[in-house]
């Protein structure tokens, strides 16, 4: 996640900011794991668990629209779920 002009003036909110997504994530079915606050590129980076691909979204518009932040998103997988992806290209 990157800061908005409008993330960067309101900094010191952050980390209430943060307190306030997890609300949000609890509203779209998810869970925020591990926020870090972070130098270079990237402003925060955080780990959130969510059922699908779907409700993460949803959470990232609404998260969003606040203006603060503007988002990157990356699919992880686990052991087991690359696994499973591993035994399909055989």
């Amino acid at each position: 996640m990157s800061w908005t002009d409008h993330g960067v003036r309101a900094d010191r909110d952050s980390v209430r900011r943060r307190d306030q997504a997890d609300a949000l994530a609890e509203k779209h079915g998810a869970r925020i794991a591990h926020v870090y606050w972070t130098m270079g590129q990237y402003d925060i980076v955080a780990v959130i668990e969510a059922p699908d691909d779907e409700s993460i979204t949803a959470m990232m518009l609404e998260l969003t629209a606040t203006g603060y932040l503007r988002t990157s998103t990356l699919r992880g997988f686990d052991h087991d779920e690359m696994q499973a992806i591993i035994q399909r290209t055989v």
